[in-house]
């Protein structure tokens, strides 16, 4: 009897036991799994709560309840087997693992810095316009070598961009034509350009051959495919978007309040059958046609009509009526849902118009994740949730509403409205992978001007750069230090030179002068310069080129720059109050001399004009104020063949400086009043006044309006009305009394 019992209790013990393993261990295991998805989410920014939280507020709107590389294709799985679905991505995806630190090779980098090369073009090789224009924005970069032994990263002249194989631009035998390469080395540091991949019906993320080691910057990635630190997501763009340049964002005008005529508005294609169907064909469960005004159509393809539905016919009835272009600039926000592809033109096109995007592609690795705040300028939905999305639109406030659309205007403008734009910002998150330590931050990215003017190497402190000091809390600096660029040799001691460097040397905020001697003849000895309170540095100019005097010389130890030529007639006030006005605006250039550009319709082309009138679009820079920042930018950001130009011309370097400022601020130049005998003065009997009265030199710059507006893609410079006085100026209180007196006497 005993040892029944106590058989009994062994026997009830070890089942207690093993049930408590059992739910203990799914307990555990539940628990890893949670905190996996914890860790993806980290990764993207976002927490997803899970489905029994409440609806969440703006900015954490439409948000879905799972991490999306939970989430199950129910579109794909109509027609890929899960055997399928491992056996495509594991063509394209063996190195899934891929990292910059396991499948980059580093030390390429650190000799020569971030070079690029591209393959030269095969014989009877096909490239796409799009392609060319990726190739071409490479090759015309700071980043391009044509020395692959120079090289850090290589990209393909094969053109990889269309791996859909029913398309015209599909490149056949792909796979062994990149295996010949004999750089190749498996794709190690390689770059592969993709914007369609997969086909018909299925639409899978392959690209139709190994691609190694190889990282890729793909339009329609996935976050189950994509390989964070190492892929780069980048826009669906058409073949039609524009190589440089671009349009500018149609948000003119900081327009309360904002919202436009309809609230909602999405117009695009129905799909019957196959992956991405499900998304849009619920759109007209949200269609109110008033202000929600979602429009789909099924007539498209060769035989829509044997799939043709029901609401086919009304569909398409409805979809005529409206046009598109007249939505898009009336609408507060653009629905972008996912379509055989999780990218959209749609994307692109909601930000350039200032559109806020609604996003509704589960899964979708959005365009440059890994430095762009998408929260700060789109909704984030999810696609289960469709018919929530009008009330959670409704639920954001104006404030918000325009701010989003504000920072659409920013990336449309800084990163995506041009082909360079986006294939410079996929290079930059590279190099910034690669050179970790002066990497930039998410407010460089996040902020105008953006990341493709705040070069890192110049500065990892935010507070060298102009465009940040009230984001920090700064002030503009309070000291300048003169730079003169004297080019004729000293032979007077009554020389405006002489004049120009004491008159500076009396400011208040002068802490130093720096004279660039670009003259064929020796520096003058010590004892010819004037003898000044502060220091007086010479620097004899190298090669004596006009590009020179905007070298970011050691020797310049103060922020701001009061750029002189040798000729310049300015006094101590003047100077005084140029830089007071300057600590008001440090991102600009301000200063006195004033020209102006305008469309020559005869001529079909910009014209430069130096008439004295209200409107100007340039301040030159033989006196103007300005950060030195730009001296870098000038010097490492503009290519070589601009400033050959320049030098060979002897002449342009102002107007340069001019495009290369406004490109960067979007703002145009300050101009401060001078005496009222400047105009006669500034160009007298000098050895520049043949220069000013040469045809020649006139003709030239117009020329190099020209050349700089087509390398920019744009015309950068804009025009402006705005003079800036001394306070008093021109009124009856005694000149004794003015604080900036001298301005105003002859």
């Amino acid at each position: 009897m005993q040892a029944k019992k106590r058989y009994f209790i062994l026997l009830s013990a070890g089942s207690c036991l093993a049930l408590l393993f059992y739910f203990g261990g799914l307990q555990f295991r539940a628990s890893r799994s949670h905190s996996r998805r914890e860790e993806h989410s980290g990764r993207n920014g976002l927490h997803h709560p899970s489905p029994d939280h409440f609806w969440p507020r703006f900015p954490d709107a439409l948000r879905p309840f799972v991490p999306w590389d939970q989430l199950e294709n129910e579109d794909s799985s109509v027609h890929v087997s899960p055997r399928q679905k491992r056996e495509a991505n594991s063509s394209i995806y063996k190195g899934k693992k891929c990292r910059m630190e396991s499948c980059f090779d580093f030390t390429l980098c650190k000799k020569n810095g971030f070079k690029v090369y591209v393959y030269p073009q095969q014989k009877g090789e096909k490239i796409a316009e799009s392609y060319q224009n990726i190739l071409a924005a490479i090759e015309g970069s700071r980043f391009y070598t044509s020395d692959p032994s120079q090289a850090c990263l290589f990209v393909l002249s094969l053109d990889t961009l269309d791996r859909d194989q029913l398309s015209p631009q599909y490149v056949h035998n792909l796979r062994s034509k990149v295996q010949s390469l004999h750089l190749w080395n498996n794709g190690r540091n390689h770059l592969i350009f993709n914007l369609y991949s997969g086909t018909w019906p299925d639409y899978t993320e392959d690209v139709g051959f190994d691609i190694g080691q190889a990282m890729l910057a793909k339009a329609s990635i996935s976050t189950e495919n994509f390989r964070p630190n190492f892929d780069v997501s980048i826009p669906l763009f058409s073949k039609d978007h524009p190589r440089t340049g671009g349009e500018r964002g149609f948000l003119k005008f900081n327009t309360i309040p904002p919202l436009r005529k309809y609230m909602l508005v999405f117009k695009g294609k129905r799909y019957l059958t196959g992956i991405g169907s499900d998304t849009r064909n619920a759109l007209y469960h949200v269609h109110n046609g008033e202000d929600v005004v979602l429009l789909t159509t099924c007539k498209h393809g060769k035989d829509w009509q044997k799939h043709k539905d029901s609401r086919c016919d009304r569909d398409n009835t409805e979809y005529e009526k409206y046009d598109y272009r007249e939505m898009l600039h009336n609408a507060t926000f653009c629905l972008v849902p996912r379509g055989r592809r999780l990218g959209s033109f749609r994307f692109l096109e909601a930000l350039q118009a200032a559109c806020v995007p609604v996003m509704l592609s589960n899964g979708w690795e959005l365009p440059f994740s890994e430095v762009i705040n998408w929260n700060q300028a789109a909704v984030i939905g999810d696609e289960r949730l469709l018919l929530q999305i009008p009330s959670t639109i409704r639920s954001i406030h104006q404030d918000k509403i325009l701010a989003l659309r504000q920072q659409t205007q920013f990336l449309w403008e800084a990163y995506f409205s041009s082909v360079e734009k986006i294939v410079l910002t996929t290079l930059e998150i590279i190099q910034d992978r690669i050179f970790k330590h002066i990497s930039r931050n998410s407010l460089i990215w996040n902020k105008h001007p953006g990341g493709l003017f705040v070069l890192p190497q110049y500065s990892s402190y935010l507070g060298d750069f102009p465009y940040y000091y009230a984001n920090l809390g700064l002030k503009p600096p309070s000291k300048f230090t003169a730079v003169i660029h004297a080019v004729t040799p000293l032979v007077s001691q009554s020389q405006p030179v002489l004049k120009l460097l004491v008159a500076a040397a009396k400011s208040q905020y002068c802490a130093q002068i720096i004279v660039l001697w670009n003259c064929d003849k020796p520096l003058p000895a010590k004892h010819r310069w004037p003898a000044t309170s502060v220091p007086v540095i010479v620097i004899e100019g190298e090669s004596k080129v006009m590009s020179s005097r905007f070298l970011p010389y050691d020797n310049i130890v103060t922020d701001a720059v009061l750029s002189l030529d040798e000729d310049t007639v300015l006094s101590t006030t003047e100077v005084d109050f140029a830089f007071t006005v300057w600590q008001s605006f440090p991102e600009r250039i301000v200063g006195y001399p004033a020209r102006s550009h305008f469309w020559d319709n005869s001529k079909e082309r910009w014209g430069y004009t130096s008439k004295w009138t209200n409107d100007y679009s340039m301040v030159l820079t033989g006196a103007a104020i300005y950060h030195k920042y730009y001296h870098y930018l000038y010097t490492h950001y503009l290519p070589a063949s601009l400033k050959n130009m320049v030098d060979q011309l002897a002449n342009c370097e102002d107007i340069l400086m001019n495009f290369l400022v406004s490109a960067v601020t979007k703002l145009p130049p300050i101009k401060v009043t001078q005496k009222k005998q400047y105009k006669e003065t500034m160009m007298g009997q000098t050895s520049r006044a043949s220069r000013w009265a040469d045809p020649d030199h006139f003709a030239q710059r117009q020329s190099c309006m020209n050349t700089f507006a087509s390398w920019f893609g744009y015309m950068p410079l804009i025009h402006s009305q705005m003079r800036l006085d001394p306070v008093l100026f021109k009124d009856q209180v005694s000149i004794l009394r003015k604080k900036y007196r001298d301005i105003e006497r002859l």
